[in-house]
């Protein structure tokens, strides 16, 4: 047995005692068992980890009972469910024989009379749930058992009671609830409400199988199978089998009917037709066994089959329907959401970007190399990570959708939306807070560190300033910009906040600046429109006249709910063609927890914010903080035994909080000066001011930082102008200039020294990925590779003889020498890590036991919502 299943045979002992693994299906796990109170066998079906982890247990259960109160000959009955340890298990009849799957595999094709019998029993079982109100959801073979003869009905609610407990969240787990060969055209375009139609119309699709041989639509892909589901027509039963009786042949089209209302209204009606050899539905779905003509799609329910697409939730994909240039309002306008695969980068800058033909969406998540981009292409069903393009913010596609650019630091980079090799364009000044990418091979960039912007020439890489503020003018910040067709003029944002945050406009040539509108994050659609968002997360388009820099008309809002950013950002972005794409929801949300070893948790505080990097105290009492939200980005003290939050820093961008070895200061990276990214401390009891601890200017930036033991020295990352994410140090008491301590072309991150101060860990991506490295401190000396599969984030235990750190799947513990020599001594497991990250920053600390971990748990997950046609709704 795995530790895994060792595990789960231990702490189920008492009363389920496991024999061996059965199979393992979408949702499931399923285990042979033996029933020790009642003396039998039962099938242990156990919820995946990567499921269970965003089901809550409670919700599980209570949503399971409704399918325990089903009783019927045909519908395999629950026995019992519930949780232990993290384990989310229902158990039922462990069934001799095979299941309606296995024994297609077999045949093929059954008989007439067999595949009707079945069809019809399992009609019976179906109506009787749909009577008491459960819709049943995943009708195929694999949940129809055979037992001498007689079908019955598998997993009967299962997909609905996970549904319901996952809150609308099942596409965060990368499973599916329903196959694609059966699913409904409603389930596979995503709709909310689903009803006992949709069964019929997946039995009709296993009869259509157990007849023909196959289902009725076939595919190389689960998007091809998706795609036929709701534009094409299936070959009449009798094109494939002409001996199928003709009421067959008519109940089978018509239980495949796309629209729900035209098929049978009950699933007895589709068992009584079956019966019924007078049965017979309009020609039109009585078709001989002569050739035809693919039907075209109905008007009402697609437009165009080259314009349909259809997303599904249960599979993670998300296609879209593609319009004409600047979309035309006689074409619906259509809504598609999906809750990426992947964890979305938390952070102030931006991190979503749609390409101008609207076919290609890209965002920056946490994936296997850490912070990277991420794309997806909306014929494919799969999301990508993009390789080298570690640490990157900002995406930005160029004009003809060929190239993604992006921000790493201090470098502006691209690579090609297709895949392949980043490079970089040019080095700037440190946090961006907006590109585009125009004509006339020209991207804008605004840095933080200047407030105004940058020109950049994308062949030569040569850059210069557009516009730099000027001393005592209302205009401070030129933020999100967007530079209008004819590279004379930008569109951009300013304010102190987010609700205070102004639309202008620049003119290049001029110099002169307009006032627009207030709102933020302004984007020009070339059907004339200004599109921009507001503090409360509002999605508006107003008409506007590029050439005269005038806002004209009433907004129309299309959307609420999108993601705005303290630092005046909002995730959307508009392509040529007529959609839009946005990040549905405020800041992530989220809550602290401590885990054991086991993967345990044990919930710290009820409040759910935004928390971002976190930091025990030296005594393990108190927490610092960073929490996000709409208004600013600071750094609060937890106290545990009080259960306060307080807050500890106010103005500017607070972040990367660590303490210094007496617990009395808290030390967190700022742009507060307004030159740059700087080292600060504060008092943890809140008494004082903010003094600097190590000052930049305006090309240098300061981020994540540690003290060494003995407090000496505080080393940290740092960038600079010829530099991107190296870790320097210097001696707190002697010259305080900064010595490179791991300096190369790649990204070094999230340093952590060791109790004894003798071994720095990091993280880099000079392997081609994220590992975690160890070296002597502060050098020169060995280099040592801990991590042996990915590896971000590394924090030492408090008695320096393990390393922990995080890979794309699991929270890792290594046990470690540090004297006289470094060795690595055993890489272990110790729980699933699907807790929110900050790569660059922990985002989690070691309790001083060494045995239990502070994580940040997210609390919901974002939507990508796009917009197909906006511009419909609007005219």
């Amino acid at each position: 047995m795995t530790d895994q299943l060792d595990h789960l045979a231990s702490v189920l002992a008492d009363r389920y005692k496991i024999e061996r693994r059965l199979g393992e299906g979408g949702m499931a796990t399923v285990y042979l068992a033996e029933d020790v109170k009642h003396d039998r066998k039962v099938a242990l079906k156990v919820l995946k980890p990567e499921l269970a982890a965003v089901l809550g247990a409670d919700r599980f259960v209570q949503e399971i009972k409704t399918t325990a109160s089903l009783q019927h000959p045909n519908i395999l009955p629950l026995f019992d469910s519930g949780e232990v340890e993290g384990f989310l298990y229902y158990v039922m009849p462990y069934i001799e024989g095979e299941t309606l799957r296995e024994k297609l595999n077999r045949e093929t094709q059954l008989g007439i009379d067999e595949a009707v019998k079945i069809a019809t029993e399992v009609a019976d079982a179906l109506d009787a749930a749909h009577q008491r109100g459960v819709i049943h959801r995943d009708i195929k073979p694999e949940n129809i058992l055979l037992h001498s003869g007689r079908p019955m009905v598998a997993d009967f609610g299962i997909a609905l009671a996970v549904s319901a407990a996952a809150g609308g969240r099942m596409t965060e787990t990368g499973l599916s609830l329903g196959t694609p060969h059966y699913m409904s055209p409603e389930q596979a375009t995503a709709e909310k409400d689903i009803t006992h139609r949709s069964d019929v119309y997946s039995l009709g699709s296993v009869l259509y199988e157990m007849l023909t041989g196959e289902p009725p639509y076939m595919g190389n892909s689960a998007q091809q199978i998706i795609m036929k589901i709701v534009t094409d027509t299936p070959r009449p039963v009798t094109e494939l089998r002409r001996s199928v009786p003709p009421n067959v042949t008519a109940t089978v089209a018509k239980s495949l009917e796309k629209l729900a209302a035209d098929r049978f209204e009950s699933a007895a009606k589709f068992a009584a037709a079956l019966s019924n050899p007078a049965f017979t539905v309009p020609t039109t779905h009585t078709t001989a066994t002569t050739p035809r003509e693919a039907p075209a799609p109905r008007a009402r329910d697609w437009r165009s089959i080259a314009a349909v697409a259809a997303v599904a939730f249960a599979l993670g994909a998300l296609m879209w329907q593609v319009v004409g240039p600047g979309g035309s309002p006689d074409r619906r306008t259509m809504r598609f959401a999906r809750t990426p695969s992947v964890a979305l980068f938390s952070d102030p800058s931006g991190i979503l970007a749609i390409s101008p033909d609207g076919s290609r969406t890209a965002f920056v998540g946490i994936g296997p190399d850490g912070q990277q981009l991420f794309v997806h292409d909306l014929d494919q069903l799969d999301t990508r990570p993009v390789p080298g393009t570690t640490g990157a913010e900002e995406p930005h596609f160029s004009p003809d959708g060929q190239w993604i650019a992006f921000l790493d630091n201090v470098r502006l980079r691209r690579v090609p939306a297709a895949g392949g090799a980043s490079v970089t364009v040019a080095n700037v000044s440190g946090i961006q807070r907006g590109v585009s990418w125009a004509e006339d091979d020209v991207i804008i960039v605004s840095p933080v560190s200047i407030g105004g912007l940058l020109r950049v020439t994308v062949s030569t890489g040569v850059v210069d300033t557009l516009v730099w503020p000027e001393r005592d003018s209302e205009i401070a910040t030129y933020r999100w910009p967007e530079l209008l067709p004819g590279g004379r003029t930008v569109l951009f944002a300013t304010g102190d906040a987010i609700e205070s945050m102004r639309i202008m406009a620049y003119d290049i040539e001029s110099g002169e600046v307009t006032y627009l509108l207030d709102g933020t994050r302004p984007r020009y659609s070339r059907t004339g429109h200004l599109v921009y968002v507001t503090s409360n997360g509002t999605l508006s388009v107003v008409p506007f006249d590029a050439a005269r820099l005038s806002v004209g008309g009433s907004p129309s809002v299309i959307a609420q709910g999108v993601m705005v950013k303290s630092a005046g950002g909002a995730e959307y972005d508009v392509s040529d063609e007529g959609s839009l794409v946005y990040i549905h929801g405020g800041a992530d949300a989220s809550q602290l927890v401590m885990v054991d070893r086991r993967g345990a948790e044990e919930l710290v505080s009820e409040e759910s914010r935004n928390f971002a990097g976190v930091a025990l105290s030296p005594d393990g009492d108190r927490l610092a903080l960073t929490i996000v939200d709409e208004a600013a980005t600071d750094v609060w003290l937890y106290d545990m035994s009080l259960e306060t939050f307080s807050p500890r820093t106010f103005g500017g961008e607070n972040v990367y909080p660590s303490w210094s070895r007496d617990g009395n200061h808290i030390v967190f990276s700022s742009d507060r000066s307004g030159r740059g990214r700087g080292l600060w401390r504060v008092r943890a009891d809140g008494s004082g001011q903010p003094e600097p601890v190590y000052d930049v200017d305006s090309e240098q930036s300061v981020y994540e930082g540690v003290w060494s033991p003995d407090g000496e020295w505080f080393v940290f990352r740092y960038s600079g102008v010829t530099t991107s994410r190296d870790i320097m140090g210097f001696a707190v008491d002697g010259d305080s200039t900064p010595i490179p301590l791991v300096r190369t072309e790649f990204g070094e991150r999230a340093p952590a020294l060791s109790p004894d101060g003798r071994w720095l860990a990091y993280s880099s991506d000079e392997s081609g990925q994220s590992e975690v490295y160890v070296q002597e401190f502060p050098g020169p000396g060995g280099k040592w590779l801990v991590s042996d599969q990915g590896g971000t984030e590394p924090r030492w235990s408090r008695d320096g003889r393990e390393l922990f750190f995080r890979t794309s799947t699991h929270f890792m513990s290594a046990v470690v020498q540090t004297t006289p020599v470094f060795r690595l001594l055993e890489l272990r497991e110790l729980f699933p890590d699907s807790y929110l990250r900050q790569v660059q920053n922990r985002r989690y600390d070691v309790h001083p036991d060494g045995n239990h971990f502070l994580m940040v748990r997210g609390t919901h997950a974002a939507e990508i919502v796009q917009v197909v046609n906006w511009l419909g709704d609007v005219r």
